[in-house]
């Protein structure tokens, strides 16, 4: 199994994840990528991804097997990269995208002016009760995180909605990482090994940031997200 897993490599890119394959047939590739995919799935669940062919030739009946193998996965195919211009020609009949974009500086800007590189996890979905997000990187959530649902991230968590269930950011030790929400209300927020006393609703929600102040401690003041 870890021998077929290593064909594919997967990173977080700006609208979701990318999928790069080795040399390979188009079964063993397609068995590399879903046979990663079981085996992280609370990671995946709504993800969106991107595939990087390479010179592969594929036919409509080729990508739209894999796209319903995904799609029974939770997971939602959505571009596929390719120097071939009979798999290019496909892509296109079906309605995916065939370029894939690097986030511009003012984009990034639109969460906040310390998120620069390109690691990010975009998570486009509410996470429910149950799911479980690890990430290398930096995750941005569009929605929100309920109760019993949890992100663990090695760099910083923005989340543009409520948060009410668990963050941990900095999981690898990241002192300088921080937590960002428009509604803070989580039950547990953790930054390195600093952890936060439940937080209660509020009712008058502001957006804020949570990170660990020159004490050592951590705290939440107001996001100016302006």
């Amino acid at each position: 199994m870890e021998q077929i897993t290593s064909l594919v490599q997967i990173k977080g890119i700006r609208d979701g994840l990318l999928a790069s394959f080795l040399d390979a047939s188009w079964e063993d590739q397609c068995a590399a990528l879903l046979a990663q995919i079981d085996e992280r799935s609370a990671f995946f669940q709504g993800a969106r991804l991107a595939m990087d062919v390479g010179s592969q030739v594929l036919k409509v009946n080729d990508l739209v097997d894999l796209r319903d193998r995904l799609s029974e996965r939770n997971v939602v195919l959505w571009a596929v990269v390719s120097e071939s211009p009979t798999t290019e020609k496909t892509s296109q009949l079906l309605g995916l995208a065939t370029r894939i974009s690097k986030p511009r500086p003012e984009e990034q800007r639109q969460f906040t002016n310390t998120i620069t590189d390109e690691t990010a996890l975009f998570i486009n979905k509410t996470l429910r009760s149950g799911t479980r997000v690890e990430y290398p990187g930096n995750v941005v959530v569009m929605g929100d995180i309920n109760p019993g649902a949890e992100i663990v991230a090695e760099g910083n968590v923005i989340v543009w909605g409520r948060v009410r269930g668990m963050i941990h950011a900095g999981s690898k030790g990241n002192r300088s990482a921080f937590i960002c929400a428009l509604d803070l209300s989580a039950n547990q927020l953790r930054i390195a090994n600093e952890i936060s006393a439940t937080l209660k609703p509020q009712k008058d929600p502001k957006p804020e940031v949570a990170s660990i102040n020159s004490e050592g401690r951590l705290q939440a003041e107001r996001w100016h997200t302006g």
